[in-house]
């Protein structure tokens, strides 16, 4: 498994890893990403959605979050047609390309799949931890990753030879990064000249406090 196609949903502004999915990027993995993002999130949907061109994504954004349009039947005779999945009004969603030259990226565009480019802006304008549409909270999410998981290391010796194990420390590191890892973009003012860390959990308010290694080990973390 050492060419891994690892994939996360990150809450931008708490940090905070919601699904990732383990194993290459296929329809199916995607399925299960935005669906298990979905359940977690009581089907609401998220202000903006980002993420790289990777087509899949529209296709199954639509199948979580769409709204079932009836279709007219052509004639008088046979079935009435499938209904159509639209995208609801709210649904915001755009990507980033990535324009690359002999291996480097040298440029990116942006594209709006769904929702308005009036809903675009009013989501940027409120959002506060960037003014663009950008990739880059996930993609420092799955830098940290591979820090926390040697598995994931390119170019090593230390990839996974088990599916099961391989998911198991995903989830893993995950679950640290979420409650055990302070986070210095998250540390707010405490007092004079000190701070008071945070972790994504905390900052999501799932808990109120950075949990050591011992208690993560102590809890159970999902259930069974």
């Amino acid at each position: 498994m050492g060419d891994c196609w690892d994939h996360a949903a990150l809450e931008a502004e708490s940090k905070f890893s919601i699904a990732v999915v383990a194993g290459k990027r296929t329809l199916e993995s995607v399925r299960k990403q935005i669906g298990e993002l979905a359940e977690r999130t009581d089907h609401r949907l998220p202000r903006l959605i980002t993420s790289d061109e990777y087509k899949p994504y529209r296709r199954v954004l639509l199948e979580v979050y769409g709204v079932a349009k009836p279709r007219r039947r052509r004639g008088c005779r046979g079935r009435h047609p499938k209904p159509r999945l639209t995208p609801p009004g709210d649904l915001v969603y755009a990507t980033v390309h990535k324009h690359r030259r002999k291996g480097r990226v040298i440029r990116t565009s942006i594209e709006r799949i769904y929702g308005t480019g009036e809903q675009l802006e009013r989501a940027l304008a409120a959002s506060t931890v960037s003014g663009k549409v950008n990739i880059a909270f996930v993609e420092r999410y799955n830098g940290t990753d591979r820090h926390l998981n040697s598995r994931k290391g390119r170019k090593v010796y230390r990839f996974s030879k088990d599916p099961g194990l391989h998911e198991a420390m995903t989830h893993y590191a995950q679950t640290v990064y979420n409650f055990c890892r302070p986070n210095r973009s998250l540390r707010l003012p405490w007092g004079e000249n000190h701070w008071r860390w945070r972790c994504p959990a905390m900052a999501q308010g799932v808990t109120d406090h950075v949990w050591s290694i011992r208690e993560l080990a102590c809890r159970q973390a999902a259930p069974p």
